[in-house]
């Protein structure tokens, strides 16, 4: 018997009709799996990814479940601010005056290429993170008043800190260190929205997870062609994760009751997990978020009104140890 994201995550019985929720990257995989579930639970979902025949796809399983969901799809290159700037507006569009309930910053990938975005940065690190700030960013004034956003990261962020310095370059380029760069920043920018949020006493929470290991999710595409054929024969496997079972925690953190308050934190398997050390420095986290804005040209979302930086204060970037490890699109 087939079990779902919401069933995983207990909150099958919830119902978030007349709510919008955006699922970037939601064509395939842990996205995918996100969308249909929310849809499941009757909210109006934006799908949003590159291929409009897989997009139209989960649209329509969408609308054809025995439920009140409905959806719509956006396609968006994540390399290119202009789409991603359509996406944030066809979504403002679609929440209308209630605004958006739910933003789930999950489009990414692994790339094994070398190569800069039009913008002048690191492929990897202005998809999986440069977008997602941006995005963010443009939709802040449409979030409902008591929103949550939810950023997939993975446990491959832990590693050496992120030197700013290489983000507008790619010699040396090492594809499994860009990924663990870009993973960084989505937990880093996750705590930081956080804070920033809370210190402006707002109900709006941002947390970030770890989907697990998950053949199934497309992640493994990217690798060199005998591990990404090893990878997809785990997929078969009973007891490897599935991109259902990788997108409860995402489904968990955007409805259950027991998370509406908590803010700024890392989860793994629907439990909170401390990320690394240099995760929840809040001076990176700081430089990080200001380096985005410089990176896209745009002022500093959320900067404080006399142009200091806020509270040094983590969010509370903490908890328990226990969590897969292994890495997730």
């Amino acid at each position: 018997m087939t079990e779902y994201p919401e069933d995983v995550a207990g909150v099958g019985d919830e119902r978030i009709v007349d709510s919008t929720a955006l699922v970037t990257g939601s064509t395939s995989g842990i996205g995918r799996e996100t969308a249909l579930a929310l849809g499941r639970l009757g909210a109006h979902v934006v799908v949003h990814g590159r291929d409009a025949e897989a997009g139209r796809a989960v649209v329509d399983a969408i609308e054809d479940a025995v439920n009140e969901g409905t959806a719509e799809f956006v396609r968006a290159d994540f390399a290119q601010p202009d789409e991603v700037s359509r996406l944030a507006k066809r979504t403002r569009e679609a929440a209308g005056d209630g605004g958006l309930d739910v933003l789930i910053n999950n489009a990414g990938g692994y790339f094994r290429e070398a190569r800069l975005t039009d913008l002048g940065v690191e492929y990897t690190f202005h998809v999986n993170h440069l977008s997602p700030y941006q995005l963010t960013a443009e939709l802040l004034d449409d979030l409902a008043d008591d929103a949550r956003v939810v950023t997939t990261a993975s446990e491959g962020h832990r590693g050496d800190p992120i030197d700013l310095d290489e983000l507008t370059a790619v010699d040396d380029f090492s594809s499994w260190r860009a990924y663990q760069r870009s993973k960084l920043a989505n937990v880093q920018f996750a705590a930081e929205l956080g804070r920033r949020l809370r210190d402006r006493d707002s109900a709006v929470t941002s947390n970030s997870f770890h989907p697990g290991a998950i053949p199934g999710s497309g992640f493994f595409r990217h690798l060199p062609g005998p591990l990404a054929a090893a990878a997809g024969g785990l997929g078969r496997l009973p007891f490897v994760t599935t991109p259902a079972d990788g997108a409860a925690t995402a489904v968990y953190l955007a409805v259950a009751d027991e998370v509406a308050d908590t803010t700024g934190r890392y989860f793994a398997d629907r439990r909170e997990k401390t990320p690394s050390t240099e995760a929840q420095d809040p001076r990176a986290q700081r430089r990080l978020w200001e380096a985005s804005a410089d990176l896209l040209g745009v002022d500093e979302p959320l900067a404080a009104a006399d142009g200091s930086a806020g509270s040094d204060d983590a969010g509370g970037a903490g908890g328990s140890d226990d969590g897969a490890e292994a890495t997730a699109e």
